[in-house]
């Protein structure tokens, strides 16, 4: 089968890391397709930055329809723009924060999210409302490093990731804990060692899914809330996105 993965912001080392990691977990035989769109936010921190990425991120979803894809992936961890492109896509659509709230709810009775920065918490504490696992998520913590340090060797970012981990093992009594950014996921296996507990990166966690959506045939279902847009016409920068 063949993944699109979609990192929404336009950084292009970040998607470049996200499709090492993916392919890392994915079986033999599965094609991972990395891309980013050309124009939109370097990062996605925060709602306003999530706004102006949907519609590159809903333009490469259309264009890997096209090609004929089985799924797409959304690597961002605030599931980006997930719903509307589960309206336009035939094919699943998986964000790699749902993928990983359901995985780690699966391994342990609690959980706990360490994320990038404090801003982002909002948007991941509301995301586990919607999707039912609120009351799995034992809490969502921020390591306060910003998303582009990620990818800075020279920054502390492994360090303080490790420490909230820590003090989620202690103060939240997580059993698991998912790493709230997708610029997090060539960390997930030493930080599970050294920390002895499940740690799950979303990006490995869609691809699982993807895989085992395709393999039992399963499709998202097309007659109520993802149903196709219904065609109307769309005025000025954005008309190439009217629904036909």
């Amino acid at each position: 089968m063949r993944i699109l993965i979609v990192n929404p912001n336009t950084t292009a080392a970040m998607t470049e890391k996200i499709g090492r990691a993916a392919r890392a977990a994915a079986a033999v035989g599965t094609e991972i397709i990395a891309v980013n769109p050309p124009d939109g936010p370097v990062s996605i921190e925060g709602y306003y930055d999530e706004a102006f990425s949907v519609p590159g991120l809903l333009a490469e979803i259309a264009k890997g329809d096209i090609s004929g894809v089985s799924a797409h992936i959304i690597a961002c961890f605030d599931d980006t723009g997930l719903e509307a492109a589960r309206c336009i896509s035939p094919v699943p659509v998986i964000g790699i924060g749902e993928a990983a709230f359901h995985l780690a709810s699966m391994l342990g009775h609690r959980f706990s999210v360490v994320t990038t920065l404090s801003r982002s918490i909002a948007a991941i504490e509301n995301n586990l409302l919607k999707y039912g696992l609120a009351g799995r998520c034992a809490k969502v913590r921020a390591c306060e490093v910003p998303v582009l340090s990620l990818d800075d060797p020279a920054s502390d970012a492994a360090a303080r990731i490790g420490a909230e981990i820590e003090l989620a093992k202690q103060e939240d009594r997580a059993e698991a804990i998912v790493l709230g950014c997708a610029g997090m996921a060539d960390l997930a296996a030493r930080l599970s060692q050294r920390h002895g507990l499940p740690v799950l990166d979303g990006v490995a966690s869609a691809v699982k899914l993807a895989e085992a959506f395709g393999a039992l045939g399963l499709k998202t279902s097309k007659i109520g809330a993802y149903a196709p847009p219904r065609p109307k016409p769309y005025l000025g920068s954005v008309a190439s996105f009217s629904p036909r």
